[in-house]
């Protein structure tokens, strides 16, 4: 039998042809050189080019250091006033001794000769600024991404850092043109005529104090508001009574950040200031049959209430921003509590000092109000100055003042509004030595700082035992809101503040046996109404 013959071609090896692209050869930095040096050639022939680029462009924006040297020079020109063409700014930069780092008189010929005049200038600045932009974010994604391997790396202070340095690039890169009036004018105008149909001549958002209301027309849009007192002079509970009058009273979208007690605290206080009811029982829930009862009506004016609350300790400036859009957006907020500002902090940035952090905080939180086009309210604490301070007329010398603001000048510059709470009976003072006036349960909301209006005091109510401010005309007792069962005494035909009656309560009543036979909102797995 014969052997097959193998007839297996043989393979022959042909050159692989390898085709070179920009992936192959790595990534390149986003860059417009051909644009850098015609925008450079054109600052230097056009006699006033370099005001329409300014604030587009930063020495930084450009991506080749010769072009950013040359760029340095002609801003220092301008500073100077000195005029910038191709001699001036040969000479600009021997002083500063980067002519030869610029490519010399030689280069500097080269680039006015690729252009004939500045036309499409802006657009080509922007062009490089917006370059210029996305290689800052590429920097950022790197060292972020780096720091994300480091398993030492703290997950949440990355991300603070993160959100930081990517809302400093956002604010160099946006830019706000020059508005002509009329338009402006038209908006101001269609604001007074929506004033006009309100009553009360309120234009702002309405605090639910008559006598406040009508000297600050109601909070104002865009309007940065500090409230400042001494600790226990009743700030949380002046912004809790406003914000129940907003949202409860007016139905009006608010929202509280409390740095300072949790949710439930919060939405104790609530209850007590509503339901009319002593905080301490709310704590502890030794209530009386008809108390159950003002209880389960106020338990259902808050449920239907559009508050928003949120108690997410040492809020940074960066997620008070992200929260507050989404508020606005999701929700159509209309003003925003913060309890309270020092309590804030500007995370992913270095500061020398805590008054320099505190200066950003306000800066941003007047930005914020800005830019979300809403009233937003911050307390604030105030130093010592008020209790080593004394006078004559004990009443005035205790009062605050605004050099009392704590670790910083900058809130009173940043805000529209800065208010006062003083209440004359902490300090054991009953009596106005002057007019004689009764001091007990006063409160004087004392507007020290007012840019669109005039700085008065405002007299309230206080009541501490439901962590309430009233109007002094107000009389809420529960008395004679709900009625007593434990008594006899008469119902006021007529109550200031309108209630719905709470349900009669069998004699039988058990707080503790569930609460589905007494029209009580059910709470999840507890025997407690509430």
């Amino acid at each position: 039998m014969a052997t097959p013959i193998n007839k297996t071609k043989r393979k022959t090896t042909q050159p692989t042809i390898i085709k070179v692209g920009a992936n192959e050869m790595g990534k390149l930095p986003p860059q417009a050189l051909e644009l850098e040096k015609s925008v450079i050639g054109a600052l230097m022939i056009e006699k006033d080019a370099f005001s329409s680029v300014s604030e587009l462009l930063r020495p930084e924006s450009f991506y080749s250091d010769q072009h950013r040297h040359i760029y340095e020079a002609i801003r220092a020109l301008s500073i100077q006033e000195a005029p910038i063409d191709i001699l001036s700014v040969a000479e600009q930069l021997k002083k500063m001794g980067t002519l030869e780092l610029a490519g010399g008189v030689v280069y500097l010929s080269e680039l006015t000769q690729r252009v004939a005049s500045a036309a499409h200038l802006q657009y080509h600045a922007k062009i490089i600024a917006q370059k210029a932009t996305a290689r800052d974010l590429i920097t950022v994604a790197c060292q972020i991404e780096e720091k994300g391997y480091d398993e030492t790396q703290d997950v949440d202070e990355l991300i603070d850092e993160a959100t930081a340095k990517i809302f400093d690039i956002s604010q160099r890169a946006q830019k706000r043109d020059v508005t002509q009036i009329d338009p402006v004018i038209e908006e101001a105008f269609d604001r007074m005529r929506k004033a006009a149909k309100n009553e009360g001549n309120i234009s702002g958002v309405p605090s639910g104090f008559t006598a406040l209301d009508k000297i600050t027309s109601g909070w104002q849009k865009s309007d940065l508001i500090i409230i400042a007192a001494r600790p226990a002079m009743g700030k949380t509970a002046f912004v809790l009574s406003m914000a129940k009058n907003i949202s409860v009273d007016m139905n009006t979208p608010c929202a509280v950040f409390s740095l300072e007690m949790s949710n439930v605290e919060l939405v104790n206080r609530l209850i007590s200031n509503v339901a009319q009811l002593d905080s301490k029982k709310i704590k502890n829930g030794q209530l009386e049959k008809h108390e159950w009862a003002q209880l389960d009506v106020a338990i259902n004016k808050l449920q239907k209430a559009p508050l928003f609350v949120d108690d997410t300790p040492s809020l940074s400036i960066l997620e008070l921003r992200t929260k507050a859009r989404r508020l606005v957006r999701d929700h159509g907020v209309r003003m925003i509590i913060i309890d309270y500002l020092q309590l804030m902090n500007a995370q992913g940035m270095n500061f020398f000092s805590r008054e320099q952090e505190v200066s950003l905080i306000s800066r941003s939180l007047k930005g914020l109000a800005k830019e979300l086009d809403i009233p937003i309210i911050a307390l604030s604490q105030l130093n010592r100055g008020v209790e080593n301070r004394g006078a004559a007329n004990a009443v005035e010398g205790k009062k605050p003042q605004l050099s009392d603001l704590r670790e910083s000048g900058a809130i009173e510059q940043d805000a529209d509004m800065v208010c006062f709470i003083h209440r004359p009976e902490y300090y054991k003072i009953y009596q106005d030595p002057v007019s004689g006036k009764d001091l007990r349960g006063l409160a004087q909301i004392i507007i020290a700082k007012h840019r669109s209006g005039a700085t008065e005091d405002v007299d309230l109510k206080f009541r501490g035992q439901y962590t309430q401010f009233l109007n002094e005309e107000d009389d809420m007792d529960p008395m004679e809101v709900y009625g007593s069962r434990a008594n006899s005494a008469p119902i006021s035909s007529q109550p200031i503040m309108s209630a719905p009656m709470p349900p009669a309560m069998p004699d039988n009543f058990d707080p503790f046996a569930g609460m589905q036979d007494y029209n009580l909102p059910p709470m999840g797995g507890g025997d407690v109404p509430f």
